[in-house]
């Protein structure tokens, strides 16, 4: 490569993502494939008439069925890349998210699309800005299930489990689940491959420099126990900051569920190009 001066050098830097050196080892994440193992706690409910809708922009278009309908997902995963490194250093493998996942139509065919979504490490940031996702930093909690019974709930009938989500200081939400009975289904919002804006803004301020379309969802994926939830509580609150529970507040609750899943993710194709 040539510098701006116009000396060549023969460096090239290594790196998936930033930051890029000569050896690669600092970059945030390595490249895909990256697999995931978590327990995701989801409550569908419906919001109210076009809320949706007022969430897509161009060019999806909402659902014709059930065109409302929202999933609130905890979810505490964890994840690596295919050296499996990660795991045996946990700092860099376990992180917990929370996101709100929609419905939309695009090319004659249904999609799930994450409107809001927060998690508890950079590398899970960065890692959703390249998919798509539009992820902001939190603080997120779930119970944690265990075998012995003596601080934890089972994977059972019965099994109760709570979850919450801050941001900058303020709960944004929380929800408490009981476990009702297995279940083939984790419901029907987050069930179909995912649609996604990638924005880069122009560094001129004019625009976008990069704004597409894409589609991506799981390479590889496993479903562990599945549990239908009730659903004791779901209470989304005020931020100056958010706008979770002022675009998308709960009308009606769909149901509730609690799953184990592994998932390999490697890579998407552009749908649109704006």
């Amino acid at each position: 490569m040539t510098s701006p001066e116009g000396a060549t050098t023969s460096q090239e830097l290594r790196g998936f993502f930033y930051p890029r050196t000569a050896t690669g080892q600092a970059s945030l994440l390595p490249p895909p494939p990256w697999y995931y193992s978590g327990d995701l706690l989801t409550v569908e409910y419906r919001t109210g008439p076009g809320n949706v809708a007022a969430l897509l922009p161009a060019p999806l278009a909402p659902v014709q069925e059930d065109p409302d309908a929202v999933a609130l997902i905890w979810a505490d995963w964890q994840s690596c890349g295919a050296s499996r490194d990660e795991l045996l250093d946990p700092v860099r493998a376990q992180y917990k998210e929370a996101f709100a996942v929609v419905r939309c139509q695009f090319g004659g065919r249904t999609y799930s699309r994450c409107a809001f979504i927060w998690v508890d490490k950079d590398f899970a940031l960065l890692r959703g800005i390249h998919q798509g996702y539009p992820k902001k930093l939190g603080s997120i909690h779930l119970t944690r299930p265990h075998p012995l019974p003596q601080a934890a709930p089972q994977l059972a009938p019965g099994g109760r489990f709570g979850a919450t989500l801050a941001a900058a200081d303020r709960r944004l939400a929380q929800a408490v689940i009981t476990l009702r009975e297995p279940s083939e289904a984790n419901g029907f919002v987050n069930g179909h491959p995912m649609a996604h804006h990638r924005w880069l803004p122009a560094i001129d301020g004019h625009g976008d420099a990069t704004a597409e379309l894409i589609e991506s969802g799981a390479a590889e994926f496993a479903a562990g126990l599945t549990f239908a939830a009730d659903v004791d509580e779901l209470t989304l609150l005020p931020s100056p900051a958010e706008e979770l529970a002022g675009t998308l507040p709960v009308r009606e609750i769909i149901g509730g569920y609690y799953r184990q899943a592994g998932v390999v993710w490697n890579g998407g194709r552009t749908l649109w190009v704006g």
